[in-house]
């Protein structure tokens, strides 16, 4: 598959390894550019801007959070847009999940997912088939089987640019009490860097550990803690004085 390729992401360690999963994926890359901003994006897209030269992008990965917005909103303006466009993002939840389908996004990706299992995910473009981490494909069945609106889910069906609270299920989920409890150490440790705003390259930094092992642990964190952006986990970390 002959492909030019646009990562829009705003954290290099991530960057660069996305496009090594793009390099492995497809055996004709004809050229991948890089945008890490949404402004920068639109630029490279020709989204408000003079058109660029040269070959189109045919595919366009995008991550929900960037230093000027949300990835939302390049999902929404690129709805006319010949190009496939994957979320790549660390969210699993439905608050993020929904909001993009129904934005257009024709795949979604988790970037904590292994190497090969991306792979994997990003070659079914190949096959007509929308590019789903496997933890995002169980949650999109598991809404089906629980009687959920599959017209906000479906990869194929009309989109509506801008409607993103109709994208969410129909009856959404009542939260439990946060068990802050369970919260390990090196947990409370990524939440207290989080709270205070930093990065995730920069805690990894400061924890001397990997990108996606801060990944992992933020994961588990909005899990125990019910909540799924690091603004309200931070919020919520403040109130009960976790951090």
């Amino acid at each position: 598959m002959a492909v030019k390729v646009l990562i829009v992401e705003d954290n290099p360690v991530a960057r660069n390894f996305l496009t090594r999963v793009v390099r492995e994926s497809f055996s004709d890359v004809t050229g991948i550019a890089e945008a890490g901003d949404l402004e920068s994006a639109r630029r490279q897209l020709g989204i408000g801007h003079a058109a660029p030269g040269g070959e189109p992008f045919k595919l366009v990965l995008v991550d929900l959070e960037l230093p000027d917005g949300n990835g939302l909103e390049l999902l929404t303006e690129m709805a006319h847009h010949g190009a496939t466009k994957i979320v790549t993002t660390l969210y699993s939840d439905d608050d993020h999940l929904f909001p993009a389908l129904q934005c257009g996004a024709d795949g979604y990706l988790l970037k904590e997912d292994r190497f090969e299992v991306l792979v994997e995910e990003l070659q079914k473009i190949v096959r007509g088939q929308p590019p789903l981490s496997p933890a995002i494909a169980r949650r999109l069945l598991s809404h089906f089987r629980q009687g959920g609106d599959s017209g906000a889910m479906s990869l194929d069906s009309a989109h509506a640019p801008g409607d993103f609270q109709t994208a969410r299920p129909a009856q959404p989920p009542v939260y439990a009490e946060p068990d802050h409890e369970r919260l390990t150490p090196r947990e409370t440790e990524v939440l207290t860097y989080l709270s205070k705003g930093f990065t995730i390259k920069e805690i990894a930094g400061l924890m001397g550990i990997k990108w996606f092992t801060v990944n992992d642990h933020i994961k588990a964190i909005y899990r125990k803690l019910n909540v799924s952006s690091r603004a309200e986990a931070a919020v919520l970390a403040s109130k009960q004085g976790l951090v």
